[in-house]
């Protein structure tokens, strides 16, 4: 069973975003995600300051079976990457919602996480009805 934080919200791309309330959100990969691509063996980050579109590429994980893009949930600007990814991209398998947090945005329209999944809807699009 996926441990699913009703801290944040979700998109259907299996990323979460944590609002940070002052006009910033944090980034990163479900747990369910994580545990589909298994062990996660490098992560290619943005460059700070680079803008992004909702749905644009914002980071790519390279797992030992495949590869998988990371989606902008909103639009922004980085203004953060999580460098201890470079060294040590199982942080993301390890702790999907604490360390393993992949980039921090500036959002231009904070009404744009209206649109995201509340916890009890990504649970139902994982297939998951009860809460973690």
């Amino acid at each position: 069973m996926s441990n699913v934080p009703d801290d944040r919200k979700y998109t259907q791309d299996h990323e979460w975003v944590k609002d940070l309330g002052n006009g910033q959100v944090d980034v990163g990969i479900t747990d369910y995600a994580q545990a589909e691509l298994s062990d996660i063996v490098y992560v290619e980050l943005p460059p700070v300051g680079k803008e992004v579109r909702k749905g644009d590429v914002l980071a790519t994980l390279e797992a030992v079976k495949t590869v998988a893009d990371v989606y902008a949930p909103v639009d922004g600007v980085v203004v953060e990457v999580n460098r201890n990814l470079e060294n040590a991209p199982e942080t993301i398998n390890n702790d999907p919602y604490g360390g393993g947090w992949i980039v921090r945005l500036k959002i231009s329209d904070p009404s744009q996480l209206d649109s995201l999944l509340t916890p009890e809807e990504y649970r139902k699009l994982i297939g998951e009805n009860n809460p973690a």
